[in-house]
């Protein structure tokens, strides 16, 4: 366990990484999967569950305040809940994290009502949950705004056809979990297809779901009266092997990742290929090793199967050691690039601009967000005292540490504990020199 009275990483960069490490189940999988057992009274066992995480001790302890008993050893994570005992989550837990608002559907499901704070969340943009809001009204559900609460009632939730403006992973699971058991069918159009959400609709499934997923981005969710407890084995992380696999090649290093899954990560180990990266997949792995220059790219982050908004940040670490000038095009979140400013101050060369520099013109169009990036290389990095804004901007800022010279200190490494298990133990065993202070 992380000791929680530590808030900085002190770290002396520029040894390159080598060596094998092991990542974990992936986060944003396992808070769901707990989230979704609870729509049933039977047991359910989770294994390579990263119970490590202070994601998953938050989603662990407000289960147990709605009625849960849980049993964590290892990477296991086993949950009951015979019966809720409230219906209504405390407010605080909707600044922590975006968890929250996914417990509408076993709420509602099983005692008709829920009182649920609108959620928090890193800072990367605005991350409305309306979509979430109209997909359970679309399946009968009463939404009233009260004192920063949601108070939602149904006497039974009802099948009904939900299109998605935009393809939400949040928005998708909420529907997914809290139609399979409403009366009659529904239809996700628009839906999202991240291998996390695979993940959940195999353990539904499992449980006694009847879950289809079409080509189109269409899943139709047939409800069934009563679901049982079921055991499932959480995927693996693919934003964790994403992080290491640039650590790795940033710091020129060879680094074999345990774990990695190749179907998970073909556009981000094309995009590697692209750049001049190497990598060898293994039978239980993916091994990532420099073999010379770096060469500059253009790409665009979009929902899967593109290259995944939360892959840009460690992504443009490595662009600051390519020779010349890549762009990027963030389409997911408005506001992602906020982290830049510190890595500027480390000797990054990046430019942002509000205009879409990508094949295409994003839903920020014309809209004041710097959005786009231009990242001149190589440049090298020195050490300075930064602050993580976010999860996905905190690990990058040990990447950059990690290949900047001299000292560097990383603020705010709470958001980097929300993802990553004993991440400085992990990097110790590649060769770095990193210490929680």
């Amino acid at each position: 366990m992380t000791d929680k009275k530590c808030t900085k990483f002190i770290i002396n960069g520029g040894r390159p990484l080598s060596g094998s490490v092991r990542i974990s189940g992936a986060k944003n999988s396992a808070t769901k999967l707990i989230v979704a057992s609870m729509l049933t009274s039977g047991r359910c066992e989770f294994t390579n569950s990263p119970n490590k995480l202070s994601e998953m001790e938050v989603t662990s302890e407000l289960c147990n305040l709605l009625g849960s008993v849980t049993e964590i050893k290892c990477d296991s994570f086993n949950i009951t809940t015979e019966k809720i005992k409230t219906t209504q989550i405390p407010f605080e837990f909707g600044n922590v994290n975006r968890i929250s608002i996914l417990f509408a559907g076993p709420l509602l499901n099983r005692c008709g009502e829920a009182k649920i704070p609108v959620p928090g969340g890193c800072k990367i943009g605005s991350r409305p949950v309306n979509f979430h809001i109209e997909g359970l009204k679309k399946l009968g559900c009463s939404v009233e705004i009260k004192d920063n609460f949601y108070l939602l009632k149904c006497d039974r939730l009802k099948g009904n056809n939900i299109h998605l403006d935009y393809p939400s992973v949040g928005a998708t699971e909420n529907i997914i979990i809290a139609s399979t058991l409403a009366q009659g069918r529904t239809i996700i159009t628009n839906a999202a297809i991240e291998p996390e959400i695979m993940d959940l609709v195999k353990f539904l499934q499992k449980m006694g779901a009847i879950i289809e997923i079409s080509t189109d981005r269409k899943i139709t969710i047939e409800g069934v009266d009563r679901l049982e407890g079921a055991s499932h084995n959480i995927i693996s992380d693919r934003n964790q092997a994403v992080s290491f696999a640039v650590a790795g090649l940033a710091s020129k290093g060879d680094v074999f990742v345990e774990n990695a899954n190749q179907d998970d990560l073909i556009t981000f180990l094309n995009t590697v290929r692209r750049i001049g990266g190497r990598f060898e997949v293994k039978g239980n792995g993916i091994r990532f090793f420099y073999d010379g220059k770096f060469k500059p790219i253009a790409i665009e982050t979009n929902v899967h199967p593109g290259f995944m908004t939360d892959w840009q940040q460690p992504l443009v670490i490595l662009l600051t050691q390519a020779e010349g000038v890549s762009i990027i095009h963030e389409t997911v979140y408005e506001k992602r690039f906020g982290y830049v400013t510190e890595l500027k101050k480390m000797g990054a060369d990046i430019e942002l601009f509000n205009t879409c520099l990508g094949s295409s013109n994003c839903r920020f169009v014309n809209r004041e967000y710097f959005h786009s990036a231009v990242v001149k290389g190589p440049t090298p990095l020195r050490g300075e005292e930064i602050i993580v804004p976010d999860l996905r901007a905190g690990m990058s800022y040990l990447i950059a540490g990690l290949i900047a010279e001299g000292e560097t200190t990383v603020n705010g490494i709470n958001y980097i504990d929300r993802g990553y298990e004993n991440i400085d133990e992990k990097l110790k065993g590649l060769g770095a020199e990193i210490y929680r202070v």
